[in-house]
């Protein structure tokens, strides 16, 4: 018998693939990247997918790794069922993994899914209710096996054929994670990352920049890496400047400049660079930009230089005093 595996990489997915092929079931593995995803365990090109790929290898299982970038996009934009306590659509986000993994079991021939959900783990999408919607949406009813909780929940399909023995499952629920910490010593799982997950849309400062974003522009992939870094100030509708807070996110947003965009930096002091982007039409929003720029330069003062560039065809230099905490308070978004 021969099952789609969602594996994340973390530990619920690395125990409930671990146990089902110990039980004799052909596991193929897939991973959905997200921009929004913040398991990287510093391998930032990876993300998940490198953990997803380390954990297959530990397996030796396939594993299929699909992009859903854009799709979720357009989720997160405007979600069938809504957002959790932040910006973060999980019930939407669920149903299009199921879906990937409808389409994995079709292409490669199997007949279930598992995952490493656990009931009552996560208030919005691991409620009992929360799992049958997702299943219904996702055209898998019946056919879901949750090895961690198979127990506390009504025999799925595959478990009453008999394609999974059923009593050798576990029934964990709730919130906790001690009984998985321990079975990962007893099944000799270590290093694993993200034992409880995380996505930045479930960070409240991560939400308010997308919110604000979103209210003012479409989203773009390109929006994301963005959101990621940097002090964001909202200086008019359509105008946002971004300032680096450490020399690692300087670098990173002088790579993220697009053509359109202004690049700030001190001309003679140590300070961080920042991106304006936006609909810029005079000199007025350059000193303005360049005056919050200040304020975060080593021994700003009323003269202080700031050079902001376009291109290197279209550079201007202004002489300004740092802006005060109550005139940045104004256009702070994060």
């Amino acid at each position: 018998m021969k099952a789609i595996a969602l594996v994340s990489g973390g530990l619920d997915s690395t125990l409930a693939a671990k146990i089902t092929q110990d039980l004799g079931v052909e596991l193929i593995a897939l991973n959905t990247r997200s921009p929004f995803c913040q398991c990287n365990r510093k391998k930032e090109d990876g993300g998940c997918t490198f953990e997803a790929g380390r954990v297959s290898s530990g397996l030796g299982i396939k594993l299929i790794s699909i992009n859903t970038s854009a799709e979720f996009l357009g989720i997160v934009e405007k979600p069938k069922f809504g957002y959790g306590s932040h910006m973060n659509p999980c019930l939407d986000c669920r149903v299009l993994l199921f879906k990937k993994a409808k389409e994995a079991m079709r292409k490669e021939g199997a007949s279930f899914v598992i995952t490493g959900e656990v009931l009552g783990q996560r208030p919005m999408s691991q409620r009992l209710a929360a799992m049958k919607l997702i299943e219904r949406e996702a055209g898998l009813e019946g056919l879901v096996v949750r090895p961690l909780s198979a127990r506390a929940l009504e025999p799925t399909i595959p478990e009453k054929m008999g394609w999974i023995d059923r009593e050798k499952l576990l029934a964990i629920s709730g919130r906790g994670r001690k009984e998985q910490i321990a079975l990962a010593q007893e099944l000799e799982i270590y290093d694993y990352p993200c034992p409880s997950g995380g996505c930045l849309l479930t960070d409240p400062g991560f939400s308010k920049r997308l919110k604000d974003l979103m209210q003012y522009s479409r989203l773009r992939q390109e929006d994301i890496q963005l959101l990621k870094i940097g002090r964001h100030f909202r200086l008019r509708p359509e105008i946002k400047l971004v300032v680096g807070r450490s020399e690692a996110e300087n670098r990173r947003l002088e790579a993220l400049k697009e053509d359109g965009d202004f690049l700030f930096q001190p001309e003679d002091l140590a300070g961080p660079s920042a991106i304006l982007r936006g609909a810029i039409d005079g000199s007025s929003i350059l000193e303005s930009a360049s005056r919050i720029v200040a304020k975060y330069c080593d021994g700003a003062n009323e003269e202080t230089k700031i050079i902001c560039q376009k291109s290197p065809l279209q550079e201007y230099k202004f002489i300004v005093s740092p802006n005060t905490e109550e005139e940045l308070a104004a256009w702070r978004i994060n």
